[in-house]
């Protein structure tokens, strides 16, 4: 299968996943992957994340993640994914490092 296919059914998975019923399930389940993936880069040691929580530094990241994902799909893809991927990560950059 190749790359493009790929990603066109991960697109319609994900799109139909954020339209069902069944959204709100997906939505926690694809939250609390989310923050699995960034908790071994968290660091609330840091002098910017000094005193925070780790559980509200997360929560707060990844909810914006995934709400990044939704409005993505939900609008129709208004951009290419090249361009999501380099804008979020380029957020997340800023705050994890």
């Amino acid at each position: 299968m190749s790359g493009s296919n790929t990603l066109r059914i991960i697109i319609l998975f994900f799109s139909t996943m954020l339209a069902s019923k069944g959204a709100p399930s997906f939505r926690s389940r694809f939250l609390e992957l989310v923050i699995e993936e960034y908790r071994p880069e968290v660091d609330t040691s840091e002098e910017k994340n000094q005193g925070l929580s780790e559980d509200v530094f997360l929560q707060f990241f990844a909810s914006a993640m995934v709400g990044a994902v939704e409005w993505w799909f939900k609008n129709g893809m208004p951009l290419p994914a090249r361009v999501m991927a380099e804008q979020t990560g380029a957020l997340l950059d800023r705050n994890f490092e």
